[in-house]
């Protein structure tokens, strides 16, 4: 199963002369299939090369003008996996650009740590920056009627959205998926980077975080249970944001004073990741937390289709001191939307009254399974 990817369209459209696209998701999302996609679509001329390949980094090693035009002959379409296993990438980058006339590059990355270094001050102007993420909703309609996906739905919300595994016919074979990804490749990015040697706190954490998915999060209280100070636990979830494990939402306010500002939700990009840290990839049907999966999901859903429509949009989550709260909030423009998620379509909760007197102008809606498609773009 071949799905033609969202991003396409978007790496196709920001792939111009002179400037370099830096692809950047985790790893196993399909980075490597989209490109593959690109080149058997533009059916042009290109130069392929691995950055993880000793051979690559020897061929670039040598940062001329007159290498890299030997290198490339006449092709103008220049395609560099793995990219940030070059040293010095960002510098052959610009000097590639800058020196060979009509030069088109793709440059991909495993974490937002590769965006610094191949988009760091050698290529300010000089690229567009797209992410990838595991599949959505809207992407695998190509081989799902809307009613497949609806039984699809509670099987993604346990397992994710992974390429490989959406492919998978047993739930054992996801399981053991999923138990090799968090183990090797997750933390793989994140061992590389200088003072992480302790696994073992990193896996802690991301635990703690997933039995807490849409709850306020202290990171005193994560030091206090994984035994470390709040600078090193700040320090360890910044990595795990820049693996695109996890993503942060902070508390919204403009100023009304009963309002919560200072304390942050985090929430998994793949509902399948965060299971298999908190120990349950049990059905649906026998578990406790599918508000807390629905609301992972929907959101996770919902990132997608503003990174690939390039929706420009501040999120944050709303909560008042007296307990009167909304699950997602958008700032789009000075306009707010805001959101709440139920998993039942018969909850059908009013926007809180606090809410509705601060920001009478403000939009209310409550997301649920029988209108998600609406949401995320899907059906449109």
């Amino acid at each position: 199963m071949l799905l033609r990817r969202l991003q396409l369209a978007n790496l196709q459209d920001r792939l111009r002369p002179n400037k370099v696209v830096v692809l950047v998701g985790p790893r196993r999302v399909g980075k490597t299939v989209l490109l593959r996609q690109l080149i058997d679509e533009l059916r042009e001329p290109h130069l392929l090369l691995n950055g993880e390949s000793m051979s690559t980094t020897e061929v670039l090693a040598r940062r001329t003008p007159a290498n890299y035009r030997s290198l490339l002959g006449d092709r103008r379409l220049l395609i560099i996996d793995e990219a940030q296993k070059v040293p010095e990438i960002g510098l052959i980058l610009k000097l590639m650009i800058d020196e060979i006339e009509g030069l088109r590059i793709v440059a991909t990355g495993s974490s937002a740590f590769d965006i610094e270094n191949l988009t760091g001050e050698p290529l300010t102007g000089r690229k567009y920056t797209l992410r990838l993420f595991a599949l959505s909703e809207k992407e695998l309609t190509q081989v799902e009627t809307r009613l497949d996906a609806r039984d699809q739905l509670e099987q993604r919300m346990v397992f994710g959205n992974y390429p490989e595994l959406v492919q998978m016919d047993s739930n054992q074979e996801r399981q053991l998926y999923l138990q090799e990804l968090v183990n090797t490749y997750l933390l793989k990015d994140i061992l590389t980077f200088e003072g992480i040697r302790n696994s073992d706190k990193l896996l802690s954490l991301l635990r703690l975080l997933a039995l807490q998915v849409g709850s306020e999060v202290s990171n005193v209280e994560l030091g206090r249970q994984l035994g470390l100070d709040k600078k090193t636990v700040d320090r360890y979830l910044d990595l795990l944001t820049k693996v695109f494990i996890i993503h942060r939402v902070s508390g919204f306010s403009r100023n009304l004073r009963k309002e919560v500002v200072k304390s942050k939700r985090w929430y998994f990009y793949d509902n399948g990741i965060r299971n298999a840290l908190a120990g349950n990839l049990n059905p649906l049907a026998t578990r406790q937390d599918v508000g807390a999966l629905w609301e992972n999901y929907a959101l996770s859903e919902r990132l997608k289709y503003q990174s690939y429509t390039g929706m420009l949009s501040y999120n944050y989550f709303w909560r008042t001191y007296d307990q009167q709260e909304i699950d997602w909030i958008e700032d789009r423009g000075g306009q707010l939307y805001a959101y709440e998620l139920k998993w039942n379509p018969k909850k059908q909760p009013q926007a809180p009254a606090a809410w509705a007197k601060a920001y009478p102008a403000a939009s209310f809606e409550v997301i649920n399974r029988d209108n998600l498609s609406d949401w995320i773009g899907k059906w449109g």
